[in-house]
């Protein structure tokens, strides 16, 4: 079996104020959820927030996929709940079924669910906690840098040469693909800072000094028209995660590079049982 993991040597606990993740999409093959639950391991936090689709009811509707690591990582949660860890789950749109149980004022395995959060960082800065789905319409296109890039784009050279030898012997004019991914690209960039600014003008005009979010499974730390805009990231292609210092310093955190963490090789999955307990399973299945 092709170890996905470094097990040369376990990393040690750190502390962090507060942990913001996003985007794990548990449910789907392609959550990499052995990385998330060794970083859970290897983390300690005051505060642990969950930035939307963390499982993905979406694909659940679909077909059920669960292994262990994606119990791992609920236990691991559940754990630093009863540990007395803050945890907060603010659903995204693939986790919408558990935006119904907000204002029911319930708690689910110990975890509470709101539409938005806020939090304070240890210097004083207001966050707005917000999984970003709300302003979909302008990131229609951020779904295509997940597949183009520079080395995308040069494939693209090479099949756009072989297209058009098809496409002239059908009697079709010359049409450049690789030109028109490149537009798609730029198109994908500026929808992502549009993204990015509805996001930090939406948190500055409610008073907010910044805002966290997810969505879009881009990682990224910047000033936008004088707010910070936080995305931490996703555990599908990037594996990232924004952390609070106890000093209120805030940092990005890429799990895989850190731990040295092969993307290409997975474990052999192995179906779990309950990915909860006390009934959490149930909640959750039926609201999928």
């Amino acid at each position: 079996m092709a170890a996905a993991m470094n097990t040369s040597s376990q990393p040690h606990i750190t502390a962090y104020r507060s942990v913001f993740i996003s985007d794990v999409h548990m449910g789907t093959r392609g959550c990499r959820a052995e990385f998330l639950a060794d970083f859970l391991k290897a983390t300690h936090c005051e505060n642990l927030f969950l930035v939307g689709d963390i499982i993905d009811g979406w694909r659940l509707k679909r077909s059920w996929f669960w292994d262990k690591h994606h119990d791992d990582v609920l236990q691991r949660i559940l754990k630093a709940a009863r540990s007395g860890t803050n945890v907060v789950y603010v659903p995204g749109n693939h986790d919408e079924m558990l935006r119904k149980y907000i204002g029911l004022n319930i708690e689910i395995c110990g975890v509470k669910l709101q539409m938005e959060a806020e939090h304070t960082t240890a210097k004083g800065k207001r966050l707005l906690i917000t999984h970003g789905d709300s302003f979909d319409s302008v990131v229609r296109h951020a779904r295509l840098l997940a597949l183009l890039g520079d080395g995308a784009y040069t494939a693209a050279l090479v099949v756009n040469r072989y297209f058009n030898i098809i496409r002239t012997r059908l009697g079709y004019p010359y049409w450049s693909l690789s030109a028109w991914l490149k537009l798609q690209v730029k198109e994908a960039v500026k929808a992502i800072d549009r993204f990015e600014t509805a996001l930090a003008d939406d948190a500055k005009a409610r008073g907010f000094d910044g805002v966290v979010c997810g969505h879009i499974h881009h990682a990224e730390m910047r000033q936008v028209n004088g707010v910070m805009y936080l995305n931490d990231g996703d555990w599908v292609e990037s594996c990232t995660a924004l952390v609070e210092h106890h000093d209120g310093t805030l940092e990005l955190v890429d799990w895989a590079a850190r731990r040295k963490l092969s993307m290409l090789t997975r474990p052999a999955p192995k179906l779990a049982a309950a990915p909860c307990e006390n009934g959490a399973r149930d909640a959750v299945s039926a609201g999928a």
